[in-house]
């Protein structure tokens, strides 16, 4: 058995860049194409963190976020137009994580907790069920995102309910995530924590 996983009962997965490969450069080429060319320094001066908070916490909504940017950038672009580039980071989830999911299935219970809003997650359900032919159902026993809890990691809290809502005991689970700030906040109640840097099955000790 994996030292990773001894003791572990239940493993709580993020999913962006631990089950589903991105890219977030084609997402900035794609509004470029569109003439929204200061996108990616936008992010990177935080013009734009705080409105992209909203959107994964649902405090507004996919229209609300679409309205903003015309606004902000002038450029007056449709929705599915927005939609198309906004999708662009999203890639692949490869079928051997899928495999990894399924062989860990009945051994323990899994769940996954996600940072995403509405148009990412409408984007990913439909690939998922297009190319694999499941849904977030046949993988995990429970699924949480951020749009719908209002909140999202690394706040406390979010960990908190997570353990509350399905009576986990920390000590007994593992979560996994490829963001730091998320993996402090994960700690900070007790859970184990896995702070991914590669790929999920090599960390995890398993072969497909």
């Amino acid at each position: 058995m994996s030292t990773v996983l001894g003791g572990i009962k239940n493993i709580i997965f993020d999913f962006g860049g631990v089950l589903i490969n991105l890219d977030f450069e084609r997402t900035y080429k794609a509004f470029c194409g569109l003439g929204i060319a200061d996108l990616e320094k936008r992010f990177t001066e935080e013009e734009l963190i705080p409105v992209f908070y909203r959107l994964e916490t649902g405090d507004i909504s996919p229209d609300d976020f679409r309205s903003g940017l015309r606004k902000m950038t002038g450029i007056n672009i449709s929705s599915d137009q927005f939609d198309h580039a906004w999708n662009q980071l999203l890639l692949d989830i490869p079928a051997h994580r899928i495999e990894l999911l399924k062989s860990l299935k009945g051994k323990y219970r899994l769940f996954l907790l996600s940072n995403t809003n509405k148009i990412h997650f409408d984007h990913y359900s439909a690939e998922l069920k297009r190319v694999h032919k499941l849904d977030f159902a046949d993988l995990f026993e429970h699924t949480w995102f951020s749009f719908e809890m209002g909140m999202a990691k690394p706040d406390t809290e979010i960990y908190k309910r997570v353990l509350r809502e399905k009576n986990l005991n920390p000590k007994e689970t593992l979560f996994i995530d490829d963001t730091f700030e998320n993996i402090k906040g994960a700690r900070r109640t007790g859970m184990r924590t896995l702070f991914l840097e590669g790929e999920i099955g090599e960390a995890l000790g398993i072969k497909i």
